[in-house]
């Protein structure tokens, strides 16, 4: 029998929106988009299949179990990592759980979705899951590929070969490329976001890291025979998980098997990886402009302006992001959007003075 189980990974840092994402409260646990957060619209998007499986940071438990329990979702377990090691890791983790907890006969095949990502098009995005789960259970390690509808230089490219139906073959993962060649890629219409989101059935999964990645496995295993059950579905992963290279899923495994598969993605999918990205997904006034909270706004174009607890007024912006939180204020050209983790690498220095915001 084919039991499909969401596994949700939590541990981002999402440093790209500081101010208002913060270590202890990251992106992935705040309500950027709508009344829910973005954990929760995804755990929301995959509530039809069986109960999910939650890998978090530790200081992120109760976060996660209190956005669980508004949306009344009971999780499969929170497995809590001792440290943070990517994706190739906790999915390894959360593979031997799922294989461990199957009823007799079941095949469990894992959905992988990082917790911090939105689809506006949700059912587009379960016609490719679907797709997704068909492609796994016949032993395919499936990866989702978001058809770009511009050349972004800020993700990486899968390169599609021979076409299998709903899936295609994968000839190629590409790194981040410049402006040039992402035009190239988007204008062939060979290549496609690489999205981080994947499906595969757990002893597949488990198998492949074995071939190519056997410390990961063997790290992995060692830390859930070691975890021990700490209160409510928290499973709290063994030492040995720390023995596990810090490495993601793409360049662990994706890249080296010959049972890589892509489905398209074409669901309005988003990282949501900056503020630049934010404003894109959300609705705007006539002017381009997305305003949250207490905002005065005049002769203001393509600029998102947020304030949490105070009047923001703003005049004659073009394309700039002012983010005003109790402890600190961003205000950037949306061009550097990307570049809002070299304040958070300054902030946090040894060498930088004790002060809000750090």
């Amino acid at each position: 029998m084919r039991v499909v189980v969401p596994v949700i990974l939590s541990g981002g840092s999402g440093t790209r929106l500081w101010p208002l994402s913060r270590p202890l409260k990251p992106k992935q646990f705040l309500p950027l988009t709508g009344d829910r957060t973005l954990f929760q619209e995804t755990v929301l998007r995959t509530r039809s299949a069986s109960a999910p499986l939650i890998v978090c940071n530790e200081a992120h438990r109760f976060l996660v179990a209190e956005q669980l329990r508004e949306l009344g979702v009971g999780a499969q377990a929170v497995l809590l990592e001792p440290i943070g090691r990517n994706t190739a890791a906790a999915v390894a983790a959360a593979a031997l759980v799922a294989v461990e907890r199957a009823a007799g006969g079941d095949e469990p095949i894992l959905a992988v979705f990082p917790s911090d990502h939105v689809i506006g098009a949700p059912v587009a995005f379960l016609e490719a899951l679907r797709h997704a789960v068909d492609a796994a259970a016949s032993g395919r390690l499936v990866t989702f590929g978001v058809v770009p509808d511009r050349p972004e230089t800020g993700y990486g490219y899968i390169q599609r070969g021979a076409a299998r139906g709903p899936w295609s073959e994968i000839d190629e993962f590409v790194e981040k490329p410049d402006e040039a060649a992402a035009e190239r890629y988007v204008s062939s219409g060979r290549y496609l976001w690489n999205s981080g989101m994947f499906v595969f059935r757990a002893d597949a999964y488990l198998r492949e890291l074995a071939r190519h990645a056997p410390r990961i496995l063997d790290a992995a295993t060692r830390a859930v025979a070691e975890a021990v059950q700490d209160g409510g579905d928290f499973l709290r992963l063994g030492a040995a998980f720390a023995d596990s290279p810090a490495i993601s899923i793409d360049y662990a495994l994706m890249e080296k098997t010959d049972q890589a598969a892509v489905v398209p993605l074409d669901a309005g999918w988003s990282d949501v990886g900056s503020w630049a990205a934010l404003h894109d997904v959300l609705g705007k006034d006539a002017a381009g402009n997305v305003l949250s909270g207490d905002v005065l706004a005049l002769s203001c174009r393509n600029s998102y302006v947020r304030a949490s607890g105070r009047l923001v007024a703003v005049l004659g912006l073009d394309g700039v992001v002012v983010v005003e939180t109790p402890d600190a204020i961003l205000v950037m050209s949306r061009d550097e959007a990307q570049n809002v983790k070299l304040i958070v690498e300054r902030l946090a220095s040894p060498a930088e003075k004790d002060g809000p915001g750090r």
